[in-house]
């Protein structure tokens, strides 16, 4: 398939604000029983909330630059019963309309009591706010994964392993940046997230890996020969039945040579997990410097990027049995 650059955009930097989210928020879960410190609530869970909210806002803005009818792009909700796009397009303005409340709840100190748990700790509007945002942050990655997931003929993606992976890499880039964040806003913070950032990186190499293996393992279920009905053993094609470029040679294959594809993957793995998993290590357990934790969060972003290039690029679609041949 070929890569765009601004689903590439969408989906890394919505995974990147929801990943955000969910670490704010489980410092303020932490902190209810006790666990963590309690941090201030304008400078560190708003402040964090807006970070959120801007990257899940440029996420969305990048997504209007690969639709044909921009201002039709509402419909894309009607389907909501079948399409995972459609639920997509309805779970990320509800998460960031959350987010958005969250932080206006926190600025505010708005706290009225809900409930309170028989061990003591109180549950209240900005908490019952953060669990409303978890869900929906949950809802939609499943729901963006699902979108490639779902779709049996390309098999690189039609596996379990595309929503896992999904979660764990934008779980891994929301805590690296919530690190980083932490040395200005909550530096009491910082080595929790580090270490769960380092965790979450991990966990996201074996899961990415793990599809990499499987991939390369798949075979085509089709040939050009039961594709034309032909059992003859070679088969050598001429022409694509037409002189210019089309949708199907545009659309569907990247143009890029195998060697480049070898490049991208070992460039992916290295930036989007081995390198800030060194770095947070270092900062963790070795005495590497605050400003690890930015280096850590740039660079991890900037392999995940390349890492959703490959993704694209890495599925094969049916129909270039026979224009791949060209293209």
């Amino acid at each position: 398939m070929r890569p765009d650059p601004s689903v590439l955009l969408l989906t890394t930097l919505i995974g990147a604000g929801q990943g955000l989210f969910l670490a704010i928020f489980t410092a303020q879960a932490y902190a209810l029983f006790d666990l963590l410190p309690a941090q201030d609530g304008h400078r560190f869970h708003a402040h964090g909330s807006l970070i959120a909210l801007a990257l899940c806002a440029a996420g969305l803005a990048a997504s209007f630059f690969h639709l044909g009818r921009p201002a039709r792009a509402w419909r894309a909700a009607a389907r909501w019963r079948t399409s995972w796009l459609s639920r997509e397009v309805i779970a990320l303005p509800a998460f960031m309309a959350v987010v958005l409340l969250y932080g206006v709840a926190q600025v505010l100190d708005w706290r009225p009591t809900l409930a309170t748990l028989p061990s003591g700790p109180v549950i209240d509007a900005t908490f019952a706010l953060g669990v409303a945002g978890t869900l929906l942050a949950f809802t939609l990655t499943v729901c963006t994964a699902m979108i490639y997931a779902c779709l049996p003929f390309l098999r690189e993606w039609a596996s379990p392993l595309t929503p896992v992976n999904f979660i764990l890499m934008g779980g891994a880039s929301g805590f690296t940046l919530a690190a980083a964040f932490s040395l200005a806003a909550a530096p009491a913070l910082v080595r929790f997230y580090a270490g769960w950032a380092l965790i979450l990186t991990l966990a996201a190499a074996a899961g990415r890996i793990a599809s990499l293996m499987r991939n390369a393992r798949l075979r085509p279920r089709s040939t050009i020969q039961t594709a034309i009905g032909i059992k003859h053993p070679r088969i050598v094609q001429k022409s694509m039945g037409f002189t210019g470029a089309s949708f199907n040679t545009r659309e569907f294959f990247h143009r890029r040579a195998p060697a480049f594809l070898r490049h991208v993957r070992t460039l992916f793995v290295g930036a989007a997990f081995a390198a800030p998993a060194a770095l947070l290590a270092g900062y963790a357990f070795g005495g590497l410097p605050g400003v690890a934790l930015p280096w850590a969060f740039a660079i991890q972003f900037a392999g995940l990027l390349a890492e959703r290039w490959y993704f694209f690029a890495e599925a094969n679609h049916p129909q270039n049995l026979y224009y791949g041949v060209i293209a």
